[in-house]
């Protein structure tokens, strides 16, 4: 071969029994596009660490807080997580939600994307989080996770119904997300306040979804 000239590398073709060929189809090149399934999660793949993965690039781990009444100290607690997708890229989201088998999928009109999310701190503890030990990011992302995680548990022990829980989750919470836009600042929240004040608990301090 001239040096400088173009290499020209041959397409390879391969059959069903050839361990290239993930879909399994006989001729995969000439399978019509409108019978191919998206199929990442039946790929001899790691299907945890992908999900891991996914949601490095597109999941969330909040903790916001409202104003309410009907909750100790007056503020309510609403961790979530979440991992959102174009629609016509969403089928992962499915096979996310029956793995873990808790939360729920909904369309998100701010982006016009589709997303899965567990509110349910339970099923955060029990289904959500472990799969993160098992299977960390590997970006910063964990760091937030980490904490996250430190939150969800505090509220599963009932801590965030006492004085010092409560201060600890909003310290926690504020030093996740640092980019992200707050409604309410670390000061607005400890100084309103009351710890002698007479407490009502309400059960959907633990979320229902």
């Amino acid at each position: 071969m001239l040096a400088g000239a173009p290499r020209v590398i041959p397409r390879v073709r391969s059959l069903s029994n050839d361990p290239r060929n993930d879909s399994g189809c006989e001729k995969p090149w000439m399978e019509p596009k409108s019978s191919i399934k998206r199929r990442p999660w039946y790929l001899p793949m790691d299907l945890a660490s992908y999900i891991s993965g996914f949601v490095d690039g597109e999941g969330c781990f909040c903790v916001s807080f409202q104003p309410s009444r009907r909750h100790r100290f007056g503020w309510e607690v609403r961790p979530s997580f979440s991992v959102s997708q174009n629609a016509e890229r969403a089928e992962l989201l499915y096979v996310i939600k029956e793995r873990w088998g808790c939360g729920f999928i909904r369309p998100d009109r701010s982006d016009k994307t589709i997303k899965f999310e567990v509110r349910n701190v339970g099923a955060l503890v029990e289904q959500v989080l472990p799969h993160f030990q098992m299977y960390p990011l590997a970006s910063s992302k964990q760091r937030d996770m980490e904490r996250f995680e430190r939150i969800c548990r505090l509220i599963y022990e009932g801590r965030h119904l006492e004085w010092k829980g409560f201060v600890e989750i909003v310290k926690i919470s504020m030093e996740m997300n640092p980019s992200g836009k707050r409604k309410y600042l670390e000061s607005d929240i400890l100084k309103s306040l009351l710890p002698d004040e007479r407490i009502v608990y309400a059960t959907g301090n633990r979320g229902s979804t």
